[in-house]
């Protein structure tokens, strides 16, 4: 297992990181912090500081929520189809220019080159497919059952949206919140992960490029968040929070939301099981799980978290996945060969580190991996863990790491029950040759979204989001995420 490193001298820019960090983006304009504060933008692969952004404060959150302000009702009366082309051009320029925001995702991120292209393509469908759906929201007309009145029901844009997203996916969970935000007719706030900001800031510049008319989209970078988003939530003219991140933040503030009724979207935590049946084909089932897993180096929230395999193929299941998993290449995102970038932060290690002694020091075996690599860097080996107690933290935690548990199951009914058996309920996996049985356990596994017989479970096209504590509300699919972001008007009339 080879762990290259490329250089990251500071007075070496050779992808233009300056032009994506030249201040804060509010109002159509780049304007420094108003306390000049500097957040810097570690390489996960070198552990440089590569760049540095503006460190965002309570005077910066206010002109940002006059900025939308200012915006929202020139946005608002934007006709659907201008707004409908402007996305699309979004989409367009996204694709042009995919291979320079991949590289910048690589780079901040740390993520295997090939799976920031994937980011990059998915990213872009939510500007095409909102741009599709701005044209087509339409209210609704009827008569009252009793016949006194007709019932009108108008879809209006529910107002100035702050979002905050990640450090995982840099682009596609901007994306997916500002797109349908945008194509219902609101003005937005983000609040980009401080970990991996240029890629915000590089699709600000872009959106300007599309014609996004200025303050309806501002993005801001802080080291305070809590302070910041609650200063923008106590402005009544905020009216939607979207949030994508741990339970734990998401349960502080929905807390906070909550004290000015504001709604919230909340694309919370996740720990999905991967349920593969003696009747599965293995080969298929371990390609299905080399991406459920090992996508994005397993730093997502729908990783494949909890693997359960009946125990007539857990062997030769374990022996060939195992396998797979040693091959893996690791190394800088950025360079062409490496299929396992590093994790984020030192800290994102030492959790990994932490569920793995755990889960060893309850009787599991690494079959490969369980030990950090030396070099210089945020890296852990893909690692495959067998005979793991249900009892370890890991069975309950996130690993958000290239770590996979196996877990031996006999029955049907002992692993839907092993399933359920945690506070989230994102997403899962089931592999099997019986379709009957696979809609059966999928019926009764509590997820949000369901992969039958697939590795791959996200797509812009089909409401994202979970249930129990993985979250509230869906993102993408057919009306559901753009209808996040509008408010139902009744009106009674009579003629």
């Amino acid at each position: 297992m080879n762990v290259n490193q490329h250089s990251s001298h500071p007075d070496h820019d050779p992808f233009g990181l300056n032009s994506f960090s030249r201040g804060l983006y509010i109002g159509g304009a780049w304007r420094p912090a108003a306390g000049e504060g500097r957040i810097d933008v570690i390489d996960p692969s070198t552990e440089a500081a590569i760049a540095s952004v503006p460190d965002a404060t309570l005077a910066d959150a206010a002109v940002a929520v006059e900025a939308a302000a200012g915006a929202a009702e020139g946005w608002r009366e934007t006709p659907p189809r201008k707004r409908s082309e402007i996305l699309r051009r979004c989409f367009e320029l996204m694709v042009e220019r995919s291979e320079t925001l991949a590289r910048l995702i690589s780079l901040e991120n740390g993520k295997a080159l090939r799976d920031a292209r994937g980011e990059v393509a998915y990213a872009a469908e939510f500007f095409r497919w909102n741009a599709e759906e701005a044209v087509r929201s339409s209210g609704e007309f009827g008569t009252a059952p009793a016949g006194g009145n007709r019932i009108v029901v108008d879809y209006q844009p529910i107002g100035i949206c702050v979002l905050i997203t990640p450090w995982n996916f840099p682009a596609a969970m901007a994306t997916r919140k500002i797109a349908p935000a945008l194509a219902a007719g609101c003005t937005v706030i983000l609040k980009p992960a401080s970990e991996t900001p240029l890629t915000a800031y590089a699709l600000a510049a872009l959106y300007e490029e599309a014609g996004v008319p200025p303050g309806v989209v501002n993005v801001m970078t802080t080291s305070t968040p809590g302070p910041v988003i609650a200063a923008m939530l106590t402005d009544p003219r905020v009216r939607k929070l979207s949030f994508t991140g741990s339970t734990g933040v998401g349960r502080t503030l929905l807390a906070e939301a909550a004290k000015n009724v504001i709604s919230c979207s909340m694309e919370l935590g996740g720990n999905a099981p991967f349920i593969v049946f003696d009747d599965a084909d293995i080969d298929a089932a371990i390609e299905g799980l080399m991406v459920a897993k090992m996508r994005n180096a397993g730093e997502a929230c729908t990783a494949a978290n909890r693997i359960y395999v009946q125990s007539g193929i857990h062997d030769a299941f374990a022996e060939k996945f195992t396998r797979r998993m040693a091959a893996l290449r690791v190394g800088p995102g950025v360079d062409l060969d490496t299929e396992c970038g590093p994790m984020i932060t030192r800290k994102a290690v030492e959790k990994i580190e932490r569920l793995v002694a755990d889960a060893i020091s309850r009787g599991a075996r690494a079959l490969c991996g369980g030990r950090t690599l030396a070099e210089r860097g945020f890296f852990y080996p893909p690692t495959v863990l067998v005979d793991v107690s249900p009892a370890s933290d890991m069975g309950c935690e996130e690993i958000f790491g290239p770590v996979a548990p196996l877990y031996r199951f006999e029955s049907e009914a002992e692993v839907i029950a092993a399933a359920n058996d945690t506070e989230y309920g994102l997403a899962a996996y089931i592999y099997t040759r019986d379709i009957g049985r696979g809609m059966r356990v999928a019926s009764k596994v509590e997820a949000g979204m369901i992969a039958l017989n697939r590795g791959l479970v996200s797509d812009p096209a089909a409401p994202f989001g979970g249930v129990k504590q993985s979250g509230l509300g869906r993102e993408g699919g057919q009306h559901h995420g753009i209808a996040e972001f509008m408010e139902a008007k009744y009106i009674a009339t009579s003629f």
